[in-house]
């Protein structure tokens, strides 16, 4: 695969993962800007190559250079990554939608479910743009920010209903040491992104409370087809879940110790409140608020989801960790792809 031409790239988020993106496609050799809320992360990239905030230790490319200023972020983008945590996208997206070039490839990679309507990420990101949702792509993955910031071979997935703006994106980022495929599954995709971060959740405390290894790889497994059910009634292709985006991101987000969910996922077994302890942590473990709503659109949908539906009993309704174990462990037999009684 040839070198994709330099372009001009806007990274619209410089949380640890929007900076690890930023970073990547600096390495290529793009003209790359990164918009920061904070201006001691704008200071910081630009004076010091480096984020301390979310990425500390990182060294960042030189020639990655950061703003506050939308407009100055996004003038001349031909490609515009918007990366924002899931409950700040639609907000983000109003307020760059002015600055966005017309013509510009817009990728979504924040992971989530929106709490207030239900909709995939793109579908927020649309219309905050005041864009078309099938023009926009979104891209997923196992992939932890900081391996990818720090340059370690990763794979990720950008799909899109267009498959030539999937395509573009994928050519302009593409590189031995992180490989992008495309998808016409966005659907699934975005699912597969994010509900690995509630069953990590899940993972976490199975780990914590000493459940074993086999527990784990029950839970991790029995997790990926509530994921499938739930991708699948909302228009997503069953194969989709079967790949990065889907089994190899829950791998990853269950199992790694990076993992931010994970994590909470181990705290709450210790006892910790989950609010609290994130409320003490600068970062975002998604999987918290997707818990909610992911368990909402599996009732809506009438997907039989019982991972999730225990993990949001315990984060949002105070169900004690016992009880959430026995009602999963005492579930009816069933088979194994159908859910039929046996």
């Amino acid at each position: 695969m040839l070198p994709a031409m330099p372009k001009k790239v806007a990274v619209v988020g410089a949380g640890a993962w929007g900076t690890a993106l930023a970073a990547h496609a600096a390495r290529l050799e793009h003209d790359v800007r990164l918009w920061a809320r904070e201006p001691e992360v704008a200071r910081d990239v630009n004076d010091l190559a480096e984020n301390r905030l979310f990425l500390e230790g990182v060294s960042l490319p030189k020639s990655l250079r950061a703003s506050t200023d939308p407009k100055e972020a996004l003038a001349g983008a031909e490609i515009v990554i918007l990366v924002p945590p899931s409950a700040f996208l639609r907000s983000v997206a109003s307020l760059v939608a002015d600055h966005v070039p017309a013509g510009a490839r817009v990728v979504v990679a924040s992971k989530g479910i929106d709490q207030a309507t239900l909709q995939l990420m793109t579908d927020v990101a649309a219309e905050g743009l005041n864009a078309r949702a099938d023009d926009l792509s979104a891209l997923s993955g196992p992939s932890f920010a900081r391996e990818v910031a720090s340059g370690l071979p990763t794979d990720v997935v950008v799909a899109s209903r267009n498959a030539e703006a999937a395509a573009d994106v994928a050519a302009a980022l593409h590189s031995p040491m992180f490989r992008v495929y495309t998808s016409k599954d966005p659907i699934g995709v975005e699912i597969g992104g994010a509900m690995k971060n509630v069953l990590a959740i899940a993972a976490g405390v199975c780990d914590g409370l000493g459940l074993g290894t086999n527990a784990r790889a029950a839970l991790v497994t029995r997790g990926l087809s509530e994921m499938a059910r739930l991708g699948v009634a909302l228009g997503g292709d069953p194969l989709t879940f079967m790949g990065l985006s889907g089994v190899g991101d829950l791998i990853l987000t269950s199992t790694g110790a990076l993992s931010r969910n994970r994590s909470l996922g181990m705290k709450v077994a210790e006892g910790v409140d989950p609010a609290k302890y994130l409320a003490s942590q600068r970062t975002v473990a998604e999987g918290y608020l997707t818990a909610r709503a992911a368990y909402r659109l599996a009732q809506k949908l009438g997907v039989d989801a019982p991972i999730t539906e225990q993990v949001y009993h315990v984060l949002h309704e105070g169900r004690p960790l016992l009880e959430a174990m026995k009602m999963l462990l005492t579930r009816a037999q069933k088979d194994e792809l159908w859910g039929i009684k046996g």
